[in-house]
C-alpha cells in the first residue's frame, strides 16, 4: 500500500469528528515531535484522547518513539490514527524508514503485553537493554531497561492505517 499523506489523515480525522495535530521542533538537526488526537468539546475546549512523543535524527534508522498514551475512554481507532500519523510524518518529512522503541521492563506481565503489542504492530526485537556498562547510553536515552525493538515505518503505517479505517465507523 502506498502510504497516504498526513494531510489526508487529518481530513479523515476531521470527518470522524477528531482533531489530529502535530507539534514539530527541530532545534539542532534533531526533530522532536508530538502527535495529538483530540475531540472538540465546544468552540474553545478540546479533550485530548491520545498522544505520541518522540524524536528523529537525519538517518534512515533515526525515528525514535518514546511515549504513547491513549485515554481509556477513547474509541479504539484513536491509537491506530496516532500510529498512522506518526509513520506518515516520518515517511514524508524525514529520511527515516525504520522506527525504534523500548518496551520498558517495569514488571513481567506488562513487559510481555508490550512486546506482544509491538510485535503485532510490526516491530521486532533488536536486543535486550539491561544493566551492562554497554547498555548505559541506551538506558539514559530511554529511561530504563527493556526490549529494544525496531520496525519498518511503511509496514507499521500499513498495519495501523488499515485498523484506523476499520475503526472509523466507531466515531460517528
Amino acid at each position: 500500500m502506498k502510504p497516504i499523506g498526513l494531510a489526508e489523515l487529518e481530513k479523515e480525522a476531521t470527518n470522524a469528528g477528531l482533531l489530529l495535530r502535530l507539534q514539530i521542533r527541530q532545534p539542532i538537526n534533531i526533530w522532536s515531535f508530538k502527535v495529538v488526537v483530540a475531540e472538540p468539546i465546544n468552540k474553545h475546549k478540546i479533550r485530548i484522547l491520545g498522544e505520541m512523543k518522540g524524536w528523529a535524527y537525519n538517518s534512515e534508522k533515526g525515528l525514535q518513539l518514546d511515549t504513547m498514551r491513549v485515554n481509556q475512554k477513547s474509541p479504539p481507532g484513536v491509537g491506530h490514527l496516532i500510529w498512522s500519523a506518526t509513520m506518515a510524518w516520518a515517511l514524508e518529512s524525514t529520511p527515516c524508514k525504520v522506527a525504534r522503541l523500548l518496551a520498558i521492563f517495569d514488571e513481567e506481565s506488562q513487559h510481555t503485553r508490550l512486546v506482544k503489542y509491538f510485535r503485532r504492530r510490526g516491530f521486532n526485537l533488536s536486543r535486550e537493554v539491561r544493566s551492562s556498562i554497554l547498555d548505559l547510553p541506551l538506558r539514559m536515552i530511554w529511561g530504563g531497561a527493556g526490549s529494544l525493538m525496531s520496525g519498518d515505518c511503511s509496514e507499521v503505517f500499513e498495519y495501523s492505517y488499515n485498523l484506523w479505517r476499520i475503526n472509523t465507523t466507531n466515531f460517528n
